[in-house]
């Protein structure tokens, strides 16, 4: 994570050596008025938080408000939708996570192409979600879990923020892998469908960390595993789903930012040089850090290259896993 950290940030002085001086100050002179960013997750959610942490920095450092407009629905294609159809002046840009790739490949009638509407800007965060259950269900582990699954195949309900979250994906890519099945229940929300799983209406769930943890810690919700590569700062003691019994298993949140197609080079220059010292500020990274999510910064044509590769990889988990949108 660090070297891809460390390998990214030069992205951005490179670029500037790269440019026209009269590009330069038009950079540095964009924006001249708010800047509205749809995010298309409810308030509060795992992908929500983060986002709101990067764009308050951007309203300091941009000097002008960054507001945060949440157009949650439809796994993220509501939100994406309107700004593929916003004119492409770099005053309404779109925060996306693996949702806006997913969707791609379980709605077949999207009025939108994921990659070819958009204009890669960045990416700026990365972030494990984590197992939970209610405490209610007699299971301690993942082994234990896979056990009771196996014994009621199809009669154990898992909670999602919606059809095509991340949530969605990253539980039917663990079905799949592990040999279960369960009942898919997609919610409007990560803050309902937390809410039904605290209340245990629902037994089982993969959240993002940072909107459990401290559901996690009052011991509400148990933690199994995280869908990580390796162990959470926040919940140290508890395995990756890896670890825990699922060879091979990771699965994370990572987020960015896009814009319409045909964004001003200058545009993505300047949201690119602010957020590229951002990444190296250790405040910010803590703030991150505190809730779970890992500062990984990829500049324009390397996150243009992770997109399609993202695509191409969850058509292949949506195929695989038979996922599909209720």
């Amino acid at each position: 994570m660090k070297s891809l950290l460390c390998h990214n940030l030069a992205w951005a002085g490179v670029l500037s050596l790269g440019l026209a001086a009269p590009i330069a100050v038009h950079a540095q002179n964009y924006p001249t008025k708010p800047v509205r960013v749809i995010v298309p997750f409810s308030p509060g959610g795992a992908a929500d938080v983060p986002g709101r942490i990067l764009l308050t920095k951007l309203s300091e450092v941009l000097g002008q408000q960054v507001l945060v407009d949440n157009r949650p629905g439809a796994g993220s294609t509501i939100g994406a939708e309107i700004v593929s159809r916003a004119p492409a002046d770099g005053y309404t840009l779109l925060m996306i996570s693996n949702t806006h790739v997913i969707s791609a490949a379980l709605y077949k009638t999207l009025k939108y192409d994921a990659i070819d509407d958009f204009t890669p800007i960045l990416e700026f965060g990365d972030a494990p979600n984590v197992l939970v259950i209610h405490p209610s269900l007699p299971v301690k582990t993942v082994k234990d879990l896979l056990a009771l699954a196996k014994a009621k195949p199809g009669q154990i309900d898992y909670a999602s923020s919606g059809n095509g979250s991340s949530q969605h994906l990253f539980t039917a890519l663990f079905t799949s892998m592990a040999g279960i099945k369960m009942n898919h229940i997609p919610y409007k929300g990560s803050a309902q469908a937390r809410s039904d799983l605290i209340g245990g209406q629902i037994m089982v769930g993969m959240p993002g960390i940072s909107s459990v943890v401290q559901n996690i810690k009052d011991g509400r919700l148990r933690a199994l595993g995280v869908t990580g590569d390796k162990r959470s700062s926040e919940l140290p003691n508890v395995p990756t789903i890896a670890e825990a019994g699922v060879k091979g298993y990771e699965a994370t949140l990572w987020l960015g930012l896009l814009g319409p197609k045909g964004l001003p080079r200058e545009v993505v220059t300047r949201l690119n040089e602010e957020v590229a010292k951002l990444a190296k500020n250790t405040g910010y990274q803590q703030q991150l850090q505190n809730i779970g999510t890992d500062v990984v910064y990829r500049g324009p044509e390397q996150w243009a290259a992770f997109l399609k590769s993202e695509r191409a990889k969850w058509a292949k988990v949506v195929k695989e896993t038979g996922a599909q949108v209720n």
